[in-house]
């Protein structure tokens, strides 16, 4: 079957959902009493990610496309770490959440209804500390995708993706009530996720 980028062209909208995985390394340095002052830990968890996009598929050729477009994800991640600053709160719980990605992906038609795609995008999202810290406000990181598309005549697709975003770090210090100003905290988010995206091409 001859490969026509014009099934995937113009304007979509869709929903999605699918697992996620998120990882943050971290360490202390620092605190009010200088026992055990400088360690480093590890945390994970994982979630279920639900949420939607809009974007634009432009022809650049006819096998070829550039898709451009932004997702929302409208979930949350947390982790929980204990301090080892004797005169702190026994724990910090980070929650990661409201994730904005605005992205680029390259696309090679397969078939007539089949495409493939990489994709590079821009991600931030807001992170909520629940202990005497200073919150650390939004983080950002980059995104690398790679998926495909599915069309269907009557406009209908479907996407199936697997991609990883690094954040840039979570950096943070002790407000000074229970966790001394001098109490430094320094954590590196990764999110690894699978999506399936249903949609409509118009």
């Amino acid at each position: 079957v001859r490969a026509d980028s014009s099934h995937f062209a113009g304007p979509y909208i869709a929903v999605q959902a699918g697992p996620a995985g998120l990882a943050i390394d971290g360490a202390q340095n620092g605190g009010a009493d200088g026992i055990n002052a400088n360690t480093t830990a590890s945390a994970g968890a994982a979630v279920i990610i639900a949420g939607a996009e809009v974007g634009y598929a432009i022809p650049v050729g006819s096998s070829l496309l550039l898709d451009i477009g932004a997702s929302i994800i409208d979930g949350a991640a947390s982790v929980r770490t204990q301090t080892t600053d004797t005169a702190a709160d026994p724990d910090i719980k980070a929650v990661i959440s409201d994730f904005i990605t605005y992205y680029v992906a390259p696309t090679v038609v397969l078939s007539d209804t089949a495409s493939l795609y990489f994709k590079y995008g821009y991600t931030s999202a807001n992170v909520k500390v629940s202990a005497d810290v200073v919150d650390p406000g939004a983080i950002h990181g980059n995104v690398m995708a790679v998926g495909t598309r599915t069309v269907l005549p009557s406009g209908i697709f479907i996407r199936a993706e697997a991609g990883y975003t690094d954040y840039d770090n979570i950096t943070t210090q002790g407000a000074g009530a229970n966790i001394a100003a001098t109490t430094k905290y320094h954590a590196d988010p990764e999110v690894a996720y699978g999506l399936i995206s249903l949609g409509f091409r118009f």
